[in-house]
C-alpha cells in the first residue's frame, strides 16, 4: 500500500475503513456518508443528525468527519473514533435516542450499542457515557485487515481538544496522542515482511527463517 501521506489518500482510507467497519458489525446495511476531515475543537470527531449534503440539490446525505488533528494517532484510535460516530449513524437511522442535554450527554443507549460494536465505553461526568477506547476485538479487526496509519496530521496541537477516542471525552492538548497505542510491529529483517499483534510475541518469517524483530 502506498504510504498515507497525502489528503486524497487518507480520505479515500477512511471510507474504506467505513465499508469495512460496517460489514463487520453492521451487516452492510449503513449507507456510506460523506466523510470529511476537518478541524473539530473539542472531538475527535462529529456525526450530523441532519443531511449536511446533498447530491445534484436532491438526495441528502449524513456526514460523519474525522478531527483532522487527530489523523496521525495509532490506527486503532482513527477506527474507533469512526467507529464510535458510526453507532450514533446507526441509532440515528432506527430512531434510537442516544444523546440527551442538546444532544452532548452520551446515554446507555448509546453505551449499549457501541459496546456490542467492539468499543469500550468508559464515563463521563459531563458528556455521559463517552470516552471511547479500541477493545482487544477491535485490535484484532485492525490487525487481520492490515490496517496502516495515517501519517498525515493538520497541526492543530495548540488548540483545545478533548481525550478519549469519540467525541466529548476529556482533555486533551495534543494532535496524535502516540503512547496509547496497544499494537506492536514486527518486521522479517530478510525480505521486510511485516506483522501486528497486540502483545509481545516471539514469531518467525517461514520463508527466510529469520526471527521478527520488533520495530514499533
Amino acid at each position: 500500500m502506498k504510504q498515507l501521506t497525502t489528503y486524497n489518500r487518507a480520505a479515500a482510507y477512511l471510507n474504506t475503513i467505513f465499508d469495512l467497519l460496517n460489514a463487520r458489525y453492521f451487516e452492510s446495511a449503513l449507507s456510506r456518508p460523506i466523510i470529511t476531515i476537518q478541524s473539530t475543537p473539542k472531538a475527535y470527531g462529529h456525526y450530523t443528525l441532519y443531511d449536511a449534503w446533498s447530491v445534484d440539490g436532491d438526495k441528502g446525505m449524513r456526514e460523519i468527519n474525522i478531527g483532522a488533528g487527530t489523523l496521525a494517532r495509532p490506527i486503532e484510535n482513527v477506527v474507533a473514533t469512526l467507529l464510535h460516530e458510526m453507532v450514533h449513524y446507526w441509532n440515528d437511522q432506527h430512531g434510537v435516542k442516544d444523546c440527551s442535554r442538546g444532544n452532548t450527554y452520551h446515554n446507555k443507549n448509546f453505551k449499549a450499542k457501541a459496546e456490542a460494536c467492539g468499543l469500550i465505553i468508559e464515563h463521563h461526568p459531563t458528556y455521559g457515557w463517552s470516552i471511547t477506547s479500541p477493545s482487544d476485538e477491535l485490535l484484532e479487526f485492525c490487525i487481520d485487515n492490515d490496517l496502516r496509519e495515517i501519517r498525515l496530521c493538520r497541526n492543530d496541537a495548540v488548540m483545545p481538544r478533548v481525550s478519549g477516542t469519540g467525541t466529548h471525552a476529556g482533555t486533551f492538548t495534543g494532535g496524535t496522542d502516540k503512547k496509547s497505542s496497544s499494537t506492536r510491529k514486527y518486521v522479517c529483517p530478510c525480505c521486510g515482511m511485516s506483522v501486528r499483534a497486540t502483545r509481545n510475541v516471539n514469531i518467525a518469517c517461514l520463508d527466510c527463517e529469520e526471527q521478527l524483530v520488533l520495530v514499533a
